[in-house]
């Protein structure tokens, strides 16, 4: 007979652990030295927070344990602690999204700083200094939830605004066109960019066979495929990205005007990108690297924020443009109609709980509120259809509106009812209408209300023939290059060497030599040296231009889409490493965190061990140990060394690798006199971002040395 378990015994010097509710907990032993955390015997039982119990309020008196026939015995199926404890478990994964999986959020407000209502009765927009609670999710694309954060690909933008006239979703992309015109070929466009169905690989990438294959088939393609292999798509930070709404919407005023507009985000930190070696590397060193900088920002006080600007124009100016404003995959150059700033969102808070509301926010392009409606866009049309569906498959319910990260602030009431997981519970039997209940004294709920509610735009203004039911697309949706033209026109040298690079990396993971050959062709529609540096970094001859279905027209360049020439040489939201090890001068160590506090970076100390390190001011302790915080994750990188201190890590792998990565990556490079043995071992070379830090290391520190890249890198 097995013997009786011995009761948990008290440790030799127990542990209290401070509690919000009852003050302390007791750290006990177990039998098998398992650890039990407990409210003390004559502690407050009152409380009720501090006590664990099963999801039915029973008190759990002990979580370690399950529940058996003897000490060596088989559990027991009475157990209903354990069973509960494990089923719900088992159900803790929901489906991740099918694309956006990846995901990061937060909390902030909208404030307007200039008023319209002029163009649009919607509430939100009616008073300067109004003020909307949001919820914003920032997401890659391709990815699964387990991916890594800096990927080349595009990132979700996606905007809900808890107005008091209802949600209104403003879901985008960090790039203001997309791939497809037609909602129509989005399921054939992400099976193509997904993992390949017989391998399943890769795994949030755009270099394999199937996308390449679609992306040569799909003129339409050619634009985005232009930003998506630019430095647009891998962003230095979340904080520093532009987001768009993509399509074109309406704005309806109270007189029933309408005109019609595009959304852009415009973050006030400015744009940064990083190197495609960069990103890689990153995505080793920290996987979550986008995730935890926001999560830091916001943690530290140094909300990130954005500005909120309209393009907005009429039908008769649309109609007499080159292209389309219903093709998702045109955009309207901000020099022709300048995008003017409506408002700011800032970023303020964390999500309480990722699963909660990260994971739960369910978006939808239909949420609009009056004063907003849609355009013909075919693709935004499919969108409208697609979301609620997808929302209702991935959260079980078609009561995922009521969670509490979806539900609206403002008043909602209708005869909707039912359904799994309702967490409503109406009163009366008025469940439709009309009723004539409320005569009878009972409730009658709600009704609809002409003058307040949402009204569709009576007419639809744009000239278009529906006498008969078709499948075709507008004339103007058939120039797929002049576009892209423009974006390749519009960046810098350094710039263009990076998206022709992209295209030889990406096309050097494609075995079909047809699909090579297929999107060099069509890259001559859009530049012929463009498509020659391409071939030349693949080994390939340039095959005969492909066919354009409309001839392509050049436009005037438009600085607004380069990222570097809109850069602003600031160190706000970055971050500095400064190198240190035995021997390093402290007071210049201490001196040098204030000038980039003061500048409005976050100093991080890097050493090769955390615990303390001997400088001449005292033991100093570190931020990050070497091998751990690579120069990747930094904006610049200050070496504060003495002459023994630089002797040591110009032997250590991991020193002389942090330095030539900031070399490479094009960041500023402060050094003290004696560091130069560690800088000569990485191969730096002088120039405008390789300073003494007796210099001022803090105002190189706020820039990026393109010029230097030739020297470090071979591109296309």
């Amino acid at each position: 007979m097995a013997k009786a378990a011995k009761p948990a015994k008290p440790t030799k010097t127990p542990a209290e652990m401070p509690h919000a509710a009852n003050g302390v907990f007791v750290t006990d032993e177990g039998a098998g030295g398992e650890t039990h955390q407990h409210v003390p015997e004559d502690g407050n039982h009152g409380s009720a927070d501090a006590h664990l119990t099963t999801n039915q309020g029973i008190r759990i008196s002990d979580n370690q344990n399950s529940l058996k026939a003897g000490s060596r015995g088989p559990v027991l199926l009475e157990d209903f602690v354990l069973r509960e404890k494990i089923f719900h478990f088992d159900h803790e994964r929901i489906p991740e999204r099918i694309v956006h999986a990846r995901g990061s959020a937060a909390h902030g407000v909208f404030q307007v700083t200039r008023a319209i209502p002029e163009l649009t009765k919607a509430g939100l927009f009616a008073e300067e200094g109004k003020e909307t609670p949001v919820f914003v999710r920032f997401s890659t694309v391709a990815g699964g939830a387990g991916s890594v954060d800096t990927p080349r690909d595009v990132r979700g933008f996606a905007v809900k605004f808890y107005t008091e006239e209802g949600n209104w979703d403003l879901v985008g992309n960090n790039i203001p066109v997309f791939f497809i015109q037609d909602a129509i070929k989005f399921p054939d466009l992400i099976h193509a960019v997904k993992m390949e169905a017989d391998k399943g690989y890769p795994q949030a990438a755009s270099a394999h066979d199937t996308f390449w294959d679609f992306v040569g088939l799909m003129p339409e393609t050619m634009h985005m495929i232009m930003w998506a292999m630019s430095d647009r798509t891998i962003p230095r930070s979340l904080r520093m990205m532009e987001g768009f709404g993509i399509h074109t919407f309406r704005f309806v005023n109270a007189e029933g005007a309408s005109k019609l507009v595009k959304f852009h985000w415009k973050p006030v930190l400015g744009m940064q990108s990083t190197l495609w070696d960069e990103a890689v590397k990153i995505a080793g060193a920290d996987p979550d690297y986008h995730r935890r900088d926001l999560f830091e920002a916001i943690d530290a006080g140094d909300f990130p924020a954005w500005d909120l600007g309209v393009q907005v124009f009429d039908e008769e100016w649309a109609m007499e443009q080159p292209y389309d404003v219903l093709d998702s995959t045109k955009l309207i150059p901000e020099e022709v109609v300048p995008v003017e700033i409506i408002g700011r969102m800032t970023l303020n808070r964390n999500p309480d709980n990722f699963f909660a509301e990260t994971e739960q926010v369910a978006f939808c392009p239909a949420n609009i509120v009056p004063g907003i409606d849609f355009s013909a866009d075919p693709l935004l049309q499919g969108r409208l259809f697609s979301y609620l569906d997808t929302q209702k498959s991935r959260l079980g319910t078609a009561n995922f509106h009521q969670l509490p990260i979806n539900a609206p602030k403002c008043p909602m009431h209708n005869f909707q009812r039912d359904g799994q997981m309702q967490m409503m519970v109406p009163k009366g039997r008025a469940n439709y209408e009309p009723n004539s209940l409320g005569e009878a004294g009972e409730q009658g709920g709600p009704r609809e209300c002409p003058a307040t509610g949402f009204s569709t735009l009576p007419r639809n203004i744009q000239p278009n023939d529906a006498d008969a039911n078709v499948r075709l697309r507008p004339e103007l949706f058939a120039d797929h290059f002049s576009q892209a033209r423009l974006f390749w026109v519009s960046q810098t040298a350094s710039e263009q060497a990076h998206i022709a690079s992209a295209f030889v990396f990406e096309l050097s993971k494609v075995a079909l030599e047809h699909v090579r050959l297929r999107v060099l062709s069509r890259l001559r529609n859009v530049n012929e040296d463009l498509a020659s540096r391409v071939a030349a970094g693949l080994a390939m001859d340039l095959p005969e231009a492909a066919p354009a279905a409309r001839e392509p027209i050049d436009m005037a360049a438009s600085p607004a889409l380069s990222i570097q020439q809109q850069m602003e040489p600031v160190l706000t939201g970055r971050k500095v490493a400064i190198l240190f090890a035995d021997g390093s001068d402290g007071k210049a160590i201490a001196d040098l965190k204030k000038a980039i506090i003061k500048a409005g970076g976050t100093p991080f100390l890097v050493a090769p061990k955390v615990g303390g390190i001997e400088t001449t001011t005292g033991p100093l302790k570190a931020d990050g140990q070497l091998a751990g915080s690579p120069s990747v994750l930094f904006d610049a990188v200050a070496l504060v060394l003495s002459a023994d201190g630089a002797q040591m890590l110009a032997k250590d792998s991991a020193a002389v690798q942090f330095v030539a990565d900031a070399f490479g990556h094009l960041k500023a490079i402060g050094a003290t006199e004696d560091a130069g043995v560690l800088l000569d071992n990485a191969n730096v070379m002088e120039d405008d971002g390789v300073v003494p830090l007796s210099a001022n290391f803090v105002k190189a520190a706020a820039m990026r040395y393109p010029d230097r890249e030739p020297q470090v890198r071979m591109l296309a």
